[in-house]
């Protein structure tokens, strides 16, 4: 068995994020947090002011026996729309920019060759970053595993629950 490895992806709301890579094969844990900032201890209120410089992100764990790198940042792509700069939607400001936060050279290498990729999908230019990973912090408990605790709560019937279904059909093979 691999050495378990870690992947952090800014896609806009973290619950979202969340709720996509969180049922898939070979992923053995996926936690919400912020990434990218200079405030030492960010809390969930001070990030939404959008003066913290951090991004909502989420921090994959998996096993890269069972899925890899380059197919996390493959649906990572598709699952939320990286030509919207600081912006996902409705959810506006430099907190839900999309970004790939790297662990290593590798990392990296494989985002850029992700953005070409991801580049014959969509119409408009890719404004995804690829920033070597700072500090992640870990995000307040309520926000973990927001969406399978809260799938009744308005925003989640009406933004997470979309993205999630169009996950889950057009990766329906990597469903654990």
């Amino acid at each position: 068995m691999a050495e378990m490895e870690k992947a952090i992806f800014a896609g806009g709301c973290f619950w979202c994020t969340e709720a996509v890579f969180k049922p898939m094969k070979g992923v053995t844990g996926v936690v919400s947090g912020y990434i990218g900032g200079e405030s030492p201890n960010p809390t969930y209120h001070e990030v939404c002011t959008g003066t913290t410089g951090h991004a909502e992100a989420v921090e994959i764990t998996f096993d890269p026996d069972t899925v890899s790198y380059d197919t996390l940042l493959d649906v990572f792509f598709a699952t939320h729309d990286p030509t919207q700069l600081n912006r996902q939607g409705h959810d506006v400001g430099t907190q839900y920019r999309s970004g790939v936060f790297t662990l290593s050279d590798e990392q990296e290498a494989a985002a850029r060759a992700a953005i070409g990729r991801a580049a014959e999908i969509w119409s408009g230019e890719i404004v995804t970053e690829v920033t070597p990973a700072s500090t992640f912090h870990v995000g307040e408990d309520y926000h973990q595993d927001y969406f399978v605790n809260n799938p009744h709560q308005p925003y989640c019937q009406a933004v997470v629950a979309p993205k999630v279904a169009k996950a889950r059909q057009k990766y329906a093979h990597l469903l654990a």
